[in-house]
């Protein structure tokens, strides 16, 4: 048995606490990945196998260290880890080269531009428009400093107003400007709303799932930057080594089965031979199987198997139950599903 390892950088915060972050750790548990110690803060220790090392550490950091070898993956958002890679181009002139190879279907949030309410701008443009003809040095707040630039810039860029500033500082909040003119993007560790709200800085950059915070403070949002979710990011230096490469595999594979079988159940229920092409009929019109209907047939009875989703409002499980019972069906169970592989190719490494 090999002793080598796949290092998995594991997210502290919301993601880490059992009752927020989209339940990460029963995520990672359905899927045969049981953690010990993640929920408290590590160190984070897997119960179940022994191919799997967790580094406990902020998403904000992943990107660098996956760049640096000392993560093979990591669990994050799609934010933070494109802020890093944007530090690393334009602090650093590294041009780095992630992958995000699963979505977790978690998390989702979008990254806004925001205003106050009572600027007569609605969009980024119009803002900037207003800003480059007041003064020299624009003022931005972000947690994502490094994202903040180059979106200014290509905003800066759209309005022809770049040549002029062009240049740009990120500092802490409120620290003196180190240039004249262009973009200072102050960093902030939270409530970037505030600042934007009491004058603080011209331009703010926020985190936001339904924009009603916002409207709360008196902003809006002109701009639409990214959406974000979480998933499963990875260097791409991981193909060159075969037993990582199929470690990853194994991972990916079991989570996609956990994801794939959420919101769906397994209905298992018996058919008179004589109602047999009626309730195929049925199952064929509705589009109730995958590749074909799974039957284990008998003298008088066979028994069918089929997935449906619980949440799908245009064919409810509950008519459907409804529907193969008054078409001749009989003893129908609803199974819950752990997991739902469909073949290797539901992953794509």
């Amino acid at each position: 048995m090999s002793d080598v390892k796949l290092t998995i950088g594991m997210p502290a915060g919301s993601l880490a606490n059992p009752n927020r972050g989209g339940n990460l750790i029963s995520l990672l548990e359905a899927s045969g990945f049981k953690t010990r110690g993640y929920e408290n803060g590590g160190p984070t220790s897997f119960q179940t196998v022994n191919f799997l090392f967790g580094w406990d550490g902020r998403p904000q950091e992943f990107g660098a260290q996956m760049m640096l070898g000392e993560l093979d993956i990591a669990i994050a958002g799609d934010d933070w880890i494109e802020e890093r890679l944007a530090e690393l181009r334009i602090e650093y002139g590294r041009q780095v080269k992630l992958e995000k190879v699963l979505s977790l279907k978690r998390g989702g949030v979008r990254i806004v531009g925001i205003g106050r309410e009572e600027d007569t701008a609605d969009t980024i443009e119009d803002r900037l428009i207003e800003l480059t003809a007041e003064k020299k040095l624009i003022t931005v707040v972000s947690e994502m400093p490094y994202m903040a630039v180059e979106w200014m810039q290509d905003r800066l860029k759209a309005i022809g107003k770049f040549d002029e500033f062009s240049s740009w500082s990120v500092q802490k909040y409120k620290t003196p400007p180190k240039i004249d003119s262009g973009i200072v993007v102050y960093e902030t560790w939270g409530k970037t709303e505030a600042k934007v709200k009491n004058g603080g800085a011209d331009i703010g950059i926020e985190i936001t799932q339904s924009g009603s915070a916002l409207k709360n403070y008196g902003l809006k949002i002109i701009d639409e930057i990214m959406t974000s979710e979480t998933g499963i990011w990875i260097n791409p230096e991981i193909r060159s080594n075969p037993v990582k490469l199929d470690l990853l595999k194994m991972f990916l594979l079991n989570l996609y089965g956990t994801i794939n079988a959420e919101n769906r159940v397994m209905l298992l229920f018996n058919v008179p031979v004589e109602k047999k092409a009626v309730i195929e009929q049925y199952l064929t019109e509705y589009n109730l199987y995958a590749e074909e209907p799974t039957i284990n047939p008998g003298k008088s009875f066979a028994q069918y198997s089929i997935q449906v989703e619980t949440g799908n409002p245009e064919v409810p499980i509950a008519k459907i139950r409804y529907e193969l019972i008054k078409h001749g069906a009989r003893s129908i169970d609803t199974v819950p599903l752990l997991s739902s592989i469909p073949d290797l190719g539901a992953i794509e490494i």
